[in-house]
């Protein structure tokens, strides 16, 4: 048994965190764990939380929704080290503006790379075959990169280039990725996978050689390593790349097939990559006049 003090302590001793992020999740759970740091995980219901979040009232709707994002996070946290079954906060409904204390929502950016940027992301990252796959299967599928991670060889039907996740509320769906994809996967599977463990992407160990799955950090350092001199791609994150894959398909399938693809829960989820489309308006624009004849344009 595992009190909800102690998990915060492990949720924020995580490798990797940006120290400003560290300090945000520390002044948002100070509130929540003085009311109920010392009481076991188990015992923190769904009512519990919901009742936290309502008393929450002298903050804006903004802060008040980081305090349930980094809430859901935190318990997303306690399911992954195996302390809960299910989260007790997951789809809770976020509250809303309130127009009595001129509250107004906000459009809310989708981070997403333009074309430019994944023509210089490839061309960097190009050196790494390993990055190179996942960074490919990443884009091309949609997939989020704990689904991508947590595969195995086996999962992968690389004739078909589609393999099966189980996603957010343990649901399952088909991802499928592109021609170019598989290329890269193909040469990453022949000369650089270990193929002494089952995982898709592998790693070993620089002292033991011992080989195990590819984990996240791994990953995530691999990328800021060869990405950090491009300033073009100066805080670009590995979960733009799905962000990216939503924004290009927006517009080219019905949104309820785009929903599918991710594996959203709610279709509100997937509708906000529609509001993308005003900062991509001299883009897709200039994509126009390119393509009309020549006296059509003008």
């Amino acid at each position: 048994m595992i009190t909800l003090a102690s998990l915060a302590t492990a949720f924020l001793e995580r490798p990797g965190l940006a120290q400003s992020t560290l300090r945000s999740y520390q002044s948002t759970l100070i509130p929540l764990l003085s009311e109920y740091g010392r009481w076991s995980v188990e015992s923190i219901s769904r009512q519990v939380l919901w009742e936290y979040l309502n008393r929450l009232t002298d903050v804006s709707y903004t802060t008040h929704h980081r305090h349930q994002a980094v809430i859901t996070a935190l318990f997303n946290f306690a399911v992954d080290m195996e302390y809960l079954k299910s989260n007790p906060v997951a789809g809770l409904t976020r509250r809303k503006p309130n127009r009595e204390r001129g509250e107004h929502a906000k459009l809310e950016a989708v981070r997403y790379l333009t074309p430019n940027q994944l023509s210089i992301l490839y061309h960097v990252i190009k050196k790494d075959a390993r990055l190179s796959a996942l960074v490919r299967l990443l884009h091309s599928s949609g997939a989020r990169i704990a689904e991508v991670l947590a595969l195995n060889l086996e999962q992968i039907d690389c004739k078909a280039r589609k393999f099966q996740v189980v996603g957010k509320g343990n649901k399952q769906r088909w991802c499928f990725y592109s021609e170019v994809a598989q290329w890269s996967l193909n040469n990453y599977l022949k000369y650089y996978r270990y193929p002494t463990h089952s995982a898709l992407f592998t790693a070993q160990q620089p002292k033991t050689f011992v080989v195990s799955r590819l984990s996240y950090r791994m990953a995530h350092k691999s990328w800021t390593s060869l990405i950090g001199n491009a300033t073009e791609l100066q805080g670009v994150r590995l979960h733009d790349l799905r962000h990216t894959f939503a924004t290009e398909r927006v517009g080219l399938m019905g949104i309820e097939e785009l929903r599918a693809l991710m594996g959203h829960e709610s279709i509100q989820t997937t509708l906000r990559y529609q509001k993308v489309t005003p900062q991509r308006a001299e883009q897709v624009a200039h994509q126009a006049f390119n393509s009309l004849p020549s006296g059509l344009s003008s």
